[in-house]
């Protein structure tokens, strides 16, 4: 019996330990390119406008915060015109071994997306809604980011109701900021 113990011990410790991450890995290497100060265009249903987003790893290197302010003068498809703000958070569930973010919106709403990685590839990023709060609970979104180069992404924001398939709500092309001294 002891011996049984000791080799169930070692198997369950191995186990454990294959599935353990790498403490080397960087976590952050699918969005770690997001880092610095960026500018851009943002086209869709509230008009055109213009947009810049800050992010940045925060709390001993736990977490990637994101600043957002997207501004669409009066036009015809937006005749008042407004400015939009968002701040997210990345952060990494080591259960599911995924990222994970939390965006909370001026107007109140908090959606939480988890990488969708079947949907992605190395320079293209899917997030999909897991919960929404103080929207219609038949309401989905996802969030893609395209890498062009390190000094460029797209970003669409779609959504769904009722199961209907997702329909683009708003395109955003970001550049690097040129005064970005971290790149």
């Amino acid at each position: 019996m002891p011996k049984l113990r000791a080799a169930l011990f070692c198997l369950v410790g191995a186990l454990g330990f294959a599935q353990a991450p790498d403490p080397q890995a960087d976590i952050w290497a699918p969005v770690r390119f997001l880092v610095g100060e960026w500018e851009g265009t943002a086209v869709g249903e509230p008009g055109t406008g213009t947009v810049v987003r800050r992010y940045e790893v925060i709390l001993k290197e736990r977490f990637l915060s994101e600043r957002n302010q997207s501004t669409f003068p009066p036009q015809d498809k937006n005749k008042a015109g407004e400015v939009h703000e968002h701040l997210s958070l990345f952060s990494h569930d080591r259960k599911r071994n995924t990222l994970v973010f939390r965006q909370f919106h001026q107007e109140g709403f908090v959606v939480t997306y988890a990488l969708n990685r079947a949907l992605g590839s190395a320079s293209k990023l899917v997030f999909e809604s897991e919960l929404m709060e103080n929207v219609p609970e038949s309401w989905k979104a996802r969030e893609t980011y395209e890498r062009k180069s390190d000094g460029e992404f797209t970003e669409t924001f779609e959504l769904s109701q009722g199961g209907k398939p997702f329909t683009v709500y708003s395109r955003s092309h970001f550049k690097r900021r040129a005064a970005d001294p971290g790149r």
